[in-house]
């Protein structure tokens, strides 16, 4: 059987400010009602695959676990990567981890915030490359060009045979005259950056063309430490690998390498103008979210991200308007790869919008702030079913918690209480305190805080259900 290796990592920054360093763009719902994240995987289901092997950071440990176990699949195995370290050390990590129990397993590896319309045709072009896999060959998906994209890498065809076609070479994202050529002469596909090979393949080919990176990630697979089931590499190992793509340490470079033409629509949402192109649209060319109205619009892609915010477009041509609860983007629609500058600029400004997602996704659930003023803030808080907070105190600050649903165990100090909705609870400052949900529905606290610091970091952790270290969140 197959196993998918779901690479889980990155920020999105090209997707701000839906897309955040905190909550990435592949655990958003933002073509359809499930996440990105949860169609990778989903398109890699089914006879021929085995449980999957996603590899992400520790913050998502919880989400990815949570967003499969919601479309019925088996976790599998969660890599965390200490740090972000590109794909190449990702990929060989997962080959490592996999040729330990068996060196022949297949694996094929895919990023998790692509978009591909059709899963039979996906999964046919897979089996197709199983036969150069067989023979030792590394295989790699292209897709027919149906324009000339700056935005993608292109492969360029060898001469064509039966079955998967050799690469002749990799071009990088071209400029608008080179793309237009290679547009024009048929013989390029680009690079869909999805791969399959044999586990025993990929390391050989590691050990060829980036052996110092081969050492230092197999020091870090042997130095797994299993936490609450998930394998953590090893962090001092990790921080020493290569920062790296897999096409740069070993695809460009491989003399065994074949591409499997994927047929149907593909698109990898690397800007708000690929949102665009991907969401259904008026006569006008017009998208509008539940909240968003357009009035005389053009080409113009409007999205408010809030149940609270409307959003009115009026003689808009090109544009696209994205409206969060705490920040908003509004651009030409061909300078949408430019948004990676306007993060840029707002972490050098120090701004939390930069990196901060407005809702922070933790294990027992998620938060939002509300209002913040001098001295206090209002949050909603939700627990999910069968969650708890971790038992903890603050230095600096006092809460009071209402309870809107649900009915919680609230601890504070010596005393176990049940909270009920439409009762309050109020925690003084320096108090031992706790929340969990015991029900079988979500539990939902307005929380008020009041005092002179209401930072995050105000917490001292005495036991947490997680295993999350003395100064985490939450």
């Amino acid at each position: 059987m197959i196993t998918p290796v779901i690479l889980s990592g990155g920020s999105g920054k090209r997707l701000w400010p839906l897309s955040r360093q905190s909550y990435p763009k592949q655990f958003a719902p933002i073509i359809g009602e499930q996440t990105l994240f949860q169609k990778s995987a989903l398109r890699l289901t089914g006879e021929l695959f085995d449980k999957p092997v996603v590899i992400t950071a520790s913050d998502f440990r919880f989400i990815v676990t949570e967003q499969l176990n919601e479309i019925g699949i088996d976790p599998g195995t969660v890599l965390i990567e200490p740090q972000a370290r590109n794909t190449a050390p990702a990929v060989l990590a997962a080959a490592i981890f996999l040729a330990q129990k068996k060196p022949d397993s297949i694996m094929i590896v895919s990023p998790s915030d692509h978009v591909i319309a059709d899963t039979v045709a996906f999964q046919l072009a897979i089996k197709e490359g199983l036969s150069a896999v067989n023979s030792g060959r590394l295989v790699t998906f292209g897709i027919k060009p149906t324009r000339a994209e700056t935005g993608y890498g292109y492969l360029e065809l060898g001469e064509e045979q039966e079955g998967p076609v050799p690469v002749k070479r990799f071009i990088e994202k071209p400029d608008q005259i080179r793309a237009s050529e290679m547009f024009g002469l048929g013989s390029f596909l680009w690079n869909a950056g999805i791969f399959l090979f044999r586990a025993k393949d990929i390391i050989k080919a590691f050990e060829i063309h980036a052996p110092t990176l081969t050492s230092t990630v197999n020091a870090a697979v042997k130095a797994i430490d299993i936490d609450l089931g998930f394998c953590r590499l090893g962090p001092h190992e990790w921080a020493n690998a290569d920062n790296i793509s897999i096409d740069h340490a070993v695809m460009e470079k491989a003399k065994n390498l074949s591409v499997v033409p994927l047929v149907g629509h593909w698109c990898d949402l690397g800007g708000w103008d690929a949102v665009w192109r991907e969401s259904a649209k008026d006569i006008n060319g017009v998208h509008e979210s539940d909240m968003a109205t357009a009035i005389d619009c053009r080409n113009t892609l409007l999205r408010s991200e809030s149940k609270n915010l409307e959003i009115i477009g009026i003689g808009l041509e090109n544009i696209i308007a994205i409206a969060m609860p705490d920040a908003v983007l509004i651009a030409d629609m061909s300078r949408a790869q430019d948004v990676k500058q306007a993060v840029a600029i707002l972490e050098e400004k120090g701004s939390a919008q930069a990196t901060t997602f407005p809702k922070d996704h933790r294990p027992w659930g998620w938060f939002e702030s509300l209002v913040m003023g001098d001295r206090f803030q209002v949050k909603r808080i939700h627990v999910n079913s069968g969650a708890s907070l971790s038992l903890q105190s603050h230095q600096h600050r006092a809460e009071h918690w209402v309870v809107v649903s649900g009915t919680a165990q609230v601890t504070i100090d010596n005393k176990i209480q049940l909270v009920t909705e439409n009762q309050s609870v109020f925690i003084p400052i320096g108090a031992i305190h706790r929340v969990a949900n015991f029900g079988k529905s979500t539990l939902i606290i307005i929380e008020v805080q009041t005092g002179l610091y209401l930072g995050e970091d105000d917490i001292v952790r005495y036991d947490d259900i997680y295993s999350r270290a003395q100064g985490a969140k939450g």
